[in-house]
């Protein structure tokens, strides 16, 4: 009698490991173990929730906050994100187009089933987020990386894009700043890639996760000379983690708004953002996607069967999160992770990191090892099991030159990154 065993599904074979998770597992055995980890791979700030979100999270659910929302989020909460883009980008989103997510994975698993039939194309630059190229495989679409036109390109050109374009290209997804380089598309740029996708009857996905953690407002825009390194991370600790006079329940001015949102230049354009990386709530699971107006219904549909709701008193936290006084303690936490791009760039070149990509947001320098390995996999499992610092290959991001970087995380103190520059020394010297 043969017994039954349940086989995966084909397209389950495309789905690509997350090796930065592996290297995160492998650095806490070694700490059960007892070794001494310096943390640089993982995205998430290590800054705790603001306490004036975990306080509203709080109240929330002693007030019984703890029944689903409308699947497209809390109505105030959508609103507010309207609010959000009228007051710092001067555009205008009607409330119906937003829909609340878990977190920006769940934007990303809901446009991808909303905007793409089997056999579709998707455009996406080399490298990129890994997990964007597995929603496309898993609705039955095809992920087609484009490599760099130049070591530190932030995006694909017109003309680039042009040499791959055929009648299956549905989407062109991008991101701005980017994970893994930390590149920022300019305005200019955004605008090109909006037209172009609107010539080519192609929808435009903009991932804006990490828009607020950028450092664009530096005397030459861009360019490593922000402030001194070492006057947030330890005399100004206890600020970042505690509540700032001035509460107010409107936005504060200038702050998230360097940078253009895709929304901007087309009403056709989507657009995936995060309560995660600027506003620090990561574990909450708080995302959103603005659609167009004619999928806002479909989207609202798709939500419903998809997670029915994102978590209800992570919502009602997040009603906190655009306020001013918030604001002022995340505005210091970028501050910080200013100063730790500062430190940790002018170390790895030291040492002699390349760095095509300009580290102009979010928190990553993706860094060239040619002068040290031509294998990041084990370029990284050397600095780990026996040097104690943990970074991600470049193999997680794509396929052209992966072998050839390795990405850091600033998302520890400047102590820590120090520790981790002076045991980079001792390992490449």
């Amino acid at each position: 009698m043969s017994v039954f065993r349940p086989v995966a599904a084909d397209r389950t074979r495309l789905i690509n490991p997350f090796r930065v998770m592996d290297v995160l597992e492998r650095a806490r055995q070694l700490e059960l173990a007892g070794a001494d980890i310096v943390h640089l791979e993982v995205g998430e700030p290590d800054f705790a929730t603001a306490p004036q979100i975990v306080a509203a999270g709080v109240k929330a659910l002693e007030l019984g906050h703890t029944a689903y929302t409308p699947a497209a989020g809390l109505p105030a909460l959508r609103e507010r994100i309207a609010g959000f883009y009228a007051d710092h980008h001067g555009v205008t989103v009607d409330p119906s187009r937003i829909l609340v997510t878990p977190g920006a994975s769940g934007a990303l698993v809901l446009a991808a089933n909303l905007l793409l039939n089997a056999g579709d194309t998707v455009l996406m630059p080399d490298p990129s987020y890994p997990c964007n190229r597995n929603y496309v495989h898993l609705v039955g679409g095809r992920a087609v990386l484009l490599p760099p036109v130049t070591p530190g390109s932030p995006a694909p050109t017109p003309a680039q894009l042009d040499t791959v374009y055929d009648g299956s290209v549905k989407g062109l997804w991008l991101a701005s700043p980017a994970n893994p380089t930390g590149a920022v598309i300019r305005a200019d740029e955004v605008k090109t890639l909006s037209d172009w996708a609107s010539t080519h009857d192609v929808h435009l996905l903009m991932d804006e996760i990490y828009q607020g953690l950028d450092y664009l407002d530096d005397p030459a825009a861009g360019a490593l000379d922000g402030p001194a390194a070492g006057a947030l991370d330890g005399a100004a600790a206890g600020a970042l983690n505690s509540p700032a006079a001035g509460a107010s329940d409107g936005p504060a001015a200038g702050t998230m708004a360097n940078l253009p949102t895709a929304l901007g230049y087309s009403p056709n354009n989507l657009v995936v953002n995060s309560f995660s990386k600027y506003f620090g709530m990561t574990g909450w699971r708080v995302g959103w996607l603005v659609v167009p107006q004619a999928l806002a219904a479909t989207a609202n549909i798709l939500a419903q069967n998809l997670f029915i709701a994102a978590p209800t008193p992570a919502q009602h936290a997040a009603l906190r999160a655009f306020d001013a006084d918030v604001t002022e303690v995340l505005e210091q936490r970028r501050e910080a992770f200013r100063q730790r791009r500062d430190f940790l760039c002018d170390a790895l070149r030291s040492v002699g990191f390349t760095l095509p990509w300009q580290a102009d947001g979010a928190f990553y320098c993706y860094a060239g090892i040619e002068r040290f390995a031509d294998d990041s996999e084990a370029f990284c499992q050397m600095l780990l099991e026996k040097h104690g610092v943990a970074v991600t290959p470049g193999t997680d991001f794509g396929r052209h030159d992966a072998h050839k970087y390795v990405r850091f995380a600033f998302t520890n103190s400047l102590p820590r990154l120090e520790l981790a520059a002076e045991r980079l020394q001792l390992a490449l010297r």
